[in-house]
């Protein structure tokens, strides 16, 4: 447990360097002295920085996608487990600035399909997550009847790109507003319905 615990302040500690520095001029030995340790008792937790910065980034990706799913879960409605889907993972790598500085540094952490993904089970958890509660809603009869596998896969393409646009290329509040009222089309529609539909 404590080898864990020591784990993530490392993970923690080299992402905070390698968004500052970005990876070519992050040293492992400014992120040994971050933890108090010497440069030589960072690498018994990894092979090399390039291992350290591959476990950093994955570790930071999981935490975001943890903090998603804690947020989804305490809902009990699946509308609103769909809308906090996609307002907390848009929304959280706005509180989280290591990680927005570095996905802004390496951009092709972030993509925008699941096939492209860099880290593919983490990718594939996240879309897996967006899927199911299409098919739940399906399911409930709160969702109108939908091929399930393209309508996440569009979604989750949309999510990517709007993540690209606000955090990458720094469109910032245009890119938001735009996301947000994708949002309320996705789950409003766009089709005027009259009272005997």
């Amino acid at each position: 447990m404590e080898s864990d615990e020591k784990l993530h302040r490392i993970f923690d500690n080299a992402l905070g360097v390698f968004a500052y520095y970005g990876y070519k001029k992050a040293s492992m030995e400014e992120i040994a002295s971050r933890m108090g340790m010497t440069k030589g008792n960072l690498y018994f937790y990894c092979r090399s920085k390039q291992d350290l910065y591959e476990k950093t980034v994955a570790h930071a990706l999981l935490r975001w996608q943890a903090r998603v799913r804690e947020a989804v879960d305490a809902e009990q409605d699946i509308v609103c487990k769909f809308q906090v889907l996609a307002s907390k993972s848009y929304e959280y790598l706005s509180e989280d600035n290591d990680l927005r500085a570095l996905i802004s540094k390496d951009p092709a952490i972030q993509s925008i399909s699941p096939a492209d993904e860099r880290y593919p089970s983490i990718g594939r958890v996240s879309f897996d997550l967006l899927r199911n509660l299409i098919q739940q809603g399906v399911d409930q009869q709160k969702f109108r009847p939908i091929d399930v596998d393209p309508t996440a896969g569009f979604l989750y393409s949309v999510y990517s790109m709007f993540i690209i646009k606000t955090y990458i290329r720094s469109e910032g509040p245009s890119a938001q507003e735009m996301y947000r009222a994708g949002i309320d089309l996705i789950l409003e529609g766009l089709l005027k319905r009259s009272i005997h539909d």
